[in-house]
């Protein structure tokens, strides 16, 4: 049996998406979450050069950065569920919703969560103690603007990025028409992108992470507020029916 270890954020959207396909399709896996902060490095290292982020999934010592290239390669390897449909058309179409949620949606979902996260010393050194640990807590401020800087977090984007979620919603409830799935009439690649790249704004129960503190007021009020969106009660429910718990997964940090 191939060895399979994914490399993680344990918070981040896009490596749910990874986490959610390894579940979903039973391949029992090693998850390694090295300190965050420091995983741009070996995520660089692990795909020689060609990623500089997580997740990047191992596999027989061959590793695949960008969580749509994961789920191909799962795909490829494990078809069984399948997270792509059997007709050619539906499948066209199931690829091209998770293009189009992973541009114009998980970006933004990081983006409006960071603002709130970040959005004053407080925020921002109780989620600097949450990714990095105390030691770098004093270094709060200057991580809140290398993090603003790198992922172009500012008032106005975050205002801007909660418009495109909704936009994201809008289409869902398009796509779906009432229906339980996206694209035909089983869970696809499509269903996982859209509810897993949702996770960390309305953290469903399945959600497979959870901070230890409170979350900042901003927060709260921006889930309160998308939740009661018909596509945020769709999200849910799809976490709550497919959202496999890991089959023998351990979560463990590099040496």
């Amino acid at each position: 049996m191939a060895e399979v270890v994914l490399w993680h954020i344990t918070f981040s959207n896009f490596n749910e998406k990874a986490r959610w396909a390894l579940d979903w399709k039973r391949v029992p896996h090693v998850r390694r979450a090295p300190p965050n902060g420091g995983h741009a490095p070996l995520a660089l290292v692990l795909s020689r050069g060609a990623q500089r982020t997580f997740p990047v999934l191992t596999i027989d010592g061959h590793s695949i950065g960008d969580s749509t290239a994961i789920i191909a390669e799962l795909e490829r390897r494990y078809p069984e569920p399948p997270l792509y449909p059997s007709d050619a058309e539906e499948q066209r179409h199931a690829l091209e919703l998770e293009e189009f949620f992973d541009e114009n949606y998980g970006h933004e979902v990081r983006r409006l969560a960071f603002w709130h996260l970040l959005s004053d010393d407080e925020a921002a050194a109780g989620t600097v103690h949450e990714m990095m640990g105390s030691v770098a807590v004093p270094l709060a401020p200057l991580i809140r603007s290398a993090l603003w800087s790198y992922y172009g977090i500012s008032e106005e984007s975050a205002s801007r990025a909660r418009e495109l979620i909704l936009a994201g919603f809008d289409r869902i409830e398009a796509e779906r028409a009432g229906g339980d799935y996206l694209v035909g009439e089983r869970f696809s690649v499509a269903d996982l992108a859209a509810a897993a790249l949702a996770g960390p704004l309305l953290m469903p129960p399945e959600f497979p992470w959870r901070a230890r503190g409170e979350p900042p007021p901003g927060l709260v009020r921006v889930r309160s507020e998308l939740s009661e969106h018909p596509a945020a009660q769709w999200i849910n429910r799809t976490h709550a029916k497919h959202r496999l718990p890991a089959p023998r997964a351990a979560v463990t940090a590099p040496a």
